[in-house]
């Protein structure tokens, strides 16, 4: 390791990157500091605290929404943005060939930054509106031009962390809005250590070597599902070209266990917020009936046992969904006849799609119950344990190390680069 920072130090470029990017996350952290003014934030983060779906939604942001910043709202609009495009994609035939090229992939990128604006105005206008309706005096009575600056300033807020994004994806060390979303979660280990820190006495010695086990578990587990992969062997067929000989390589074609990454669980998250954030609207309906439902339906998703049945059958179900957006089996074998690729045994054209289906479909189940485990990590390990000072997040353990992996095999891509350069 020590060796690779070297190198990365040494090499103009990438010594650059590295530090314009921590640059940029620094600016960020700075961000989070604005405050959205006419909120009280020690009533806030009991808000939070006491409601289970918007807690989780709170982990996920990094924190961001208990301090309620200009970057309240952080990356989530463009992320939504973005997952209806993809799905758009599935059935809008033009932007299904948009995507195979880099113009139309371009276009896509402005459509998406541009539904984000509307995306983030709703999203900011519903958050205030849920604030207010609290019994905790959270948010003071606003006037029209207080309204106007609270929706212009989060909307900016999550613009402004897009650009930022962007700007850390042109280093090419990795996922702009991925770095983002990593640096949230990193930012809250000092303050959570505290707490643990100021409420531990020794008779809670064993909880914490529990946590730290199943912590250690935890991350071996992600960097073991994330990093696997069944290799379906592929051949290429010699051909002549003039008086040479091309072909008759052999190589495989990697299908990942876990292809769809951590969209199943922002579907499932997204999913589950819905029903509640609507029926905070009407709580004090005057119609005794829809008064009585949205609080029927608030305290059904506020159970714990409830929620996280849902919760673990959602993320097992978008796993599949989601890897059906991104792969595609018959294009896959569409590509490899076209070059002139096949796999051993098996026809090439649709006995291939078939195949590589047939064998997806035998790894996909061990991904989605890993994904859906992790997504319940939390709420079993505090059900067993009782404590909520220390509680495995198992989704930012998730993010976490699946950003540091692209990370770390990005910068090994760029030294890889240069070597040969040099060569």
């Amino acid at each position: 390791m020590l060796k690779i920072l070297r190198q990365i130090w040494n090499t103009k470029e990438l010594r650059e990157s590295v530090l314009f990017v921590l640059a940029m996350l620094v600016v960020f952290r700075l961000a989070t500091h604005i405050p959205i003014p006419g909120i009280d934030v020690t009533n806030l983060k009991q808000f939070f605290d006491s409601n289970q779906v918007l807690g989780l939604l709170n982990i996920f942001s990094g924190g961001t929404m208990e301090q309620f910043s200009v970057v309240t709202l952080g990356v989530g609009p463009y992320i939504t943005a973005s997952i209806i495009f993809q799905l758009l994609a599935m059935i809008v035939p033009r932007l299904e060939e948009m995507q195979k090229e880099t113009a139309g992939q371009e276009k896509i990128n402005q459509y998406t930054r541009l539904l984000t604006v509307p995306l983030a105005l709703l999203q900011a206008y519903g958050m205030l509106t849920l604030l207010r309706q609290s019994s905790l005096g959270i948010i003071k009575e606003l006037t029209p031009f207080d309204w106007a600056v609270a929706l212009v300033a989060m909307t900016a807020g999550t613009i402004f962390l897009v650009w930022i994004g962007e700007l850390i994806s042109e280093r090419k060390i990795g996922n702009g809005v991925s770095i983002l979303i990593f640096a949230n979660i990193i930012s809250r280990i000092p303050s959570l250590i505290q707490q643990a820190a100021v409420s531990y006495d020794s008779s809670q010695l064993f909880t914490w070597i529990a946590f730290a086990a199943i912590g250690a578990a935890t991350i071996a587990g992600v960097v073991f599902i994330t990093e696997a992969q069944r290799n379906v062997p592929v051949v290429y067929a010699k051909r002549m070209r003039g008086t040479q000989m091309f072909g008759g390589v052999q190589t495989s074609l990697p299908l990942r266990v876990n292809m769809a990454g951590v969209i199943p669980i922002i579907f499932a998250i997204s999913i589950i917020l819905f029903p509640p954030m609507i029926a905070q609207f009407f709580v004090n309906a005057k119609t005794a009936v829809v008064a009585n439902a949205a609080k029927a339906a608030i305290s059904f998703f506020q159970g714990q046992l409830a929620y996280g049945i849902m919760y673990f059958v959602l993320v097992f179900l978008f796993t599949y969904f989601y890897t059906a957006v991104v792969f595609h089996p018959d294009q896959v074998a569409e590509n490899l006849q076209k070059q002139g690729g096949f796999v051993p045994g098996i026809r090439p054209g649709r006995p291939t799609a078939e195949f590589i289906m047939k064998t997806l479909n035998r790894i996909t189940p061990a991904g989605a119950l890993f994904l859906a485990v992790i997504a319940v990590l939390p709420l079993v390990v505090q059900q067993l344990t009782g404590s909520k000072s220390l509680v495995v997040g198992g989704t930012s353990l998730l993010i976490v190390v699946s950003v540091a992996i692209e990370i770390v095999n990005q910068l090994k891509a760029q030294l890889t680069m240069r070597e040969y350069e040099s060569l």
